[in-house]
């Protein structure tokens, strides 16, 4: 998949991208974010704590209250109350923010945290569960569909794949919006996400199809915003080997009228060690596009599922 004209952009919590803006005074710079992914987006570095006016170095703020509903507040200071200034932030750069495709918060912080952050009891002990970072709450309450991730989950193989895919299907959409809305690009749209509608929630994938197979008269501003939406939603679950696997079985299909009775059986060979654990996706992938390239489909070739982010980011090698 050749690279987009223009990177998208990703919001990120400027402490990990080695801004010394936490309340020590550190960082908590990500080799992940700094070192590989610099070369596919563009970051916009956000601090809400720094923004809002708490210095550096700063009293920490902790949440304490209903886990559901916390404030922020001071660890020392008790009287020091941030929770509205941070959620006003938050709104704020809803707002202001409106053209990126993801966002990478700092994990177990007050303000950042999309969960399990600690929430504490009015008498100092910390509570079961956790909450979400007063800032990211209210960031995310007006981008529902916005890709969002913790920097710690971004180290699980699958969690990232899923995340990045997300990121640049995102980033399809807006492209598509700017051209404007209509029920055939809709169904163009869809036609090239279907597999990895299939490989991520194939009860979804189904539903989808319903969706714009009854569009009717329906218009396409109102349909899209619901296909969208539902879109994101179910590339939001983590496809499995299993799901995978069914995915390259289709594919192969394409290609049974074409290749040798020999190809065919090594590729049937090859999906049942992913699907065993013994290689990873990577490797059928390859396998199968190294047959598609000799006897090309035009329905397989437009399937944003041979490629969803840019071969160089490997991905796929380890899950």
């Amino acid at each position: 998949m050749p690279l987009p004209v223009t990177k998208p952009k990703i919001a990120i919590s400027a402490c990990l991208m080695g801004a010394e803006v936490r309340f020590n005074g550190g960082h908590k710079a990500s080799p992940l974010c700094n070192r590989v992914l610099t070369d596919y987006f563009d970051f916009v570095q956000v601090c809400p704590e720094v923004a809002i006016g708490l210095g550096i170095p700063r009293e920490p703020i902790r949440l304490v209250g209903d886990t559901d509903r916390p404030e922020a507040v001071g660890t020392i200071n008790r009287q020091l109350n941030v929770t509205q200034p941070l959620a006003e932030y938050g709104r704020q750069m809803a707002a202001q923010l409106g053209d990126i495709c993801g966002y990478i918060f700092m994990q177990k912080s007050p303000s950042c945290g999309l969960e399990r952050v600690k929430v504490y009891h009015a008498n100092g002990a910390p509570q079961e569960g956790g909450g979400q970072g007063i800032y990211a709450r209210a960031f995310c309450e007006l981008h529902p569909n916005l890709p969002v991730e913790e920097d710690g989950r971004l180290h699980d193989p699958v969690l990232r794949e899923n995340f990045l895919t997300r990121v640049f299907a995102y980033h399809a959409w807006q492209q598509l919006l700017q051209e404007g809305l209509s029920r055939r690009g809709l169904t163009d749209f869809h036609a090239r996400y279907k597999y990895l509608l299939m490989a991520h929630n194939p009860v979804q994938y189904k539903t989808l199809g319903n969706l714009l197979g009854n569009m009717g008269r329906t218009d396409p501003q109102e349909l899209g915003l619901r296909y969208f939406s539902e879109l994101m939603a179910a590339l939001k679950k983590c496809a499995t080997r299993r799901t995978h696997t069914n995915v390259l079985q289709h594919i192969s299909g394409y290609l049974k009228q074409a290749i040798s009775a020999d190809d065919k059986q090594e590729v049937q060979h090859v999906i049942g060690q992913y699907r065993h654990g013994i290689v990873p996706l990577v490797v059928p992938l390859t396998l199968l596009k190294h047959h598609l390239r000799q006897h090309p489909d035009p329905y397989i070739a437009q399937q944003v599922y041979l490629q969803p982010h840019p071969e160089s980011l490997s991905l796929r090698n380890a899950i």
